[in-house]
């Protein structure tokens, strides 16, 4: 299962999302973990395996919305452990 079929299972509430993006955006190097059931999504682990989110997060410029997206698409795209 993905970060996004969880999400649409509604495993996953907008709320928690949000909280998780905020928390990696806030300190990429503090753990910041989604619980997904009995599994478990690690947000870092999730944006450096998705290599365009990783990338967007290295531009020096980006905007908050744009660094938002990024971690965003990592987590729904990243596998649940």
């Amino acid at each position: 299962m993905t970060g996004g079929e969880a999400y649409r299972a509604k495993l996953i509430t907008d709320d928690g999302l949000d909280a998780a993006i905020s928390a990696y955006l806030a300190d990429p190097s503090a753990p910041a973990v989604l619980e997904i059931n009995k599994g478990s999504l690690d947000i870092a682990a999730a944006v450096l395996a998705h290599q365009l989110s990783a990338e967007e997060l290295a531009v020096v410029d980006a905007t908050p919305a744009r660094r938002r997206n990024a971690v965003r698409t990592a987590v729904l795209l990243a596998p649940v452990a």
